[in-house]
């Protein structure tokens, strides 16, 4: 069998204000004619369907529509697991129905361990494949709250738990082993020295629940990832990997390349990765630097490879305050019509001398704060001596149990 490996699709995120349905778009239509270049008889979707656990009815038409037309395809099987972002019970409600499409959904961890096994046949009937499809595993799934533990216990406690997930496989892989038969595990999680972007929203608490490489059983043969945005490796296994999201979901990731795999087997073991290059249908640009020069980057900048307009993040530098400069911004934007500035964030003053009022720390836009980062303000301001770690992990921990209880 050949199987394609991606994941974060994000489907309905908007980019400050504006959403993406064209660029998801663009993607999923060239997954569809990829499938059938590739003849691909495996999707594995590692989680983060949605950019949130309430998707608009645009995006859910727009995942109804792909899974439709996945159907025609030479594509026979395809396995989708929840993300952070995912809401389980959106995921799992239409999950009876698709399984009768060979669509198997696996939105939130399981009480039967083996409900998360799948046996993959070919047209013949014979077993060919075997997926262990694990979803994000929340704080409940891996472990019971103790009174008084501390953060360290706290840690080590979330880390056995998704550990111990995916050892409780293994006593029952042992046959498929000996048949020679592939086994393919999928997971949505931070693993030990991956590379994050911005977009990232944090699994768990900082680094709870980083497992490290050597952690994942020997007896999977490849290891589909979700989570980071940006594609690959966990410290340099080959078969582990992140697969990224499909576009660009902020404005650090506008030099990242994006890609799927596409894996193949041979007696059980993996013969063949391919990385195949996901074509960008919209830039993001960032343009920064002293007015005269962001002006004549804008002025330069050529967007007819991208079928869609380019979305820029502008900061200019000066040396002192400049009342007319959004409109030399908008006066050269205007000769740009493929260029829209998405974020103009406030200007850098390199001034020498400057009054009281322009030493103050320019103000950050509100719409790149995270909580997190608005928590770790407030502290810094209160307790300027103070080491915040466990109390910035005690937060955090609040957010997410918050956006598990919006779920139920």
């Amino acid at each position: 069998m050949r199987i394609l490996h991606t994941s974060d699709w994000h489907l309905g995120q908007r980019l400050v204000n504006l959403e993406r349905t064209e660029e998801h778009q663009c993607f999923l239509d060239w997954l569809l004619k990829t499938i059938e270049e590739e003849q691909v008889e495996v999707l594995l979707m590692s989680g983060d369907v949605f950019d949130t656990g309430a998707p608009s009815n645009t995006a859910l038409k727009q995942y109804y529509r792909f899974l439709t037309n996945v159907c025609a395809t030479c594509c026979r099987h395809v396995i989708i697991t929840g993300g952070n972002h995912d809401s389980v019970s959106t995921l799992n409600a239409p999950k009876e129905l698709l399984n009768c499409l060979d669509i198997k959904v696996m939105g939130g961890a399981t009480d039967n361990i083996l409900d998360e096994l799948i046996e993959l046949h070919d047209a013949q009937g014979k077993l060919q494949l075997v997926v262990c499809a694990v979803p994000f595993l929340r704080d409940r799934d891996v472990r019971l709250s103790v009174a008084g533990e501390t953060y360290e216990e706290r840690e080590q406690r979330i880390k056995q738990g998704i550990a111990a997930h995916y050892q409780a496989f293994v006593p029952h892989l042992q046959p498929y082993k000996a048949q020679q038969v592939p086994v393919v595990a999928m997971g949505h999680l931070f693993a030990a020295g991956g590379t994050a972007s911005e977009s990232e929203k944090e699994i768990h608490v900082g680094n709870l629940g980083q497992i490290g490489a050597d952690q994942f059983p020997a007896e999977f043969d490849y290891v589909a990832l979700g989570h980071l945005h940006r594609p690959q490796l966990v410290n340099k296994t080959h078969h582990i990997r992140y697969s990224g999201s499909p576009i660009p979901l902020s404005f650090s990731e506008v030099t990242d390349k994006k890609v799927v795999y596409v894996l193949e087997f041979h007696a059980g073991k993996l013969t063949d990765l391919q990385e195949l290059e996901v074509p960008c249908s919209r830039k993001l640009v960032r343009f920064k630097g002293p007015l005269e020069k962001v002006k004549q980057q804008l002025a330069v900048y050529d967007n007819s490879s991208y079928s869609l307009t380019a979305w820029a993040e502008v900061q200019v530098e000066l040396e002192t305050p400049l009342p007319d400069l959004n409109q030399q911004l908008e006066e050269v934007l205007r000769l740009k019509p493929e260029i829209e500035m998405l974020i103009h964030r406030p200007p850098l003053i390199h001034s020498v001398r400057q009054t009281l009022e322009q030493q103050v720390e320019q103000e950050a836009d509100l719409h790149t704060l995270r909580e997190k980062d608005v928590f770790l303000k407030r502290c810094e301001s209160v307790f300027p001596d103070t080491d915040h770690t466990e109390l910035l992990a005690t937060f955090s921990e609040l957010l997410e149990l918050m956006g598990q209880e919006k779920e139920s």
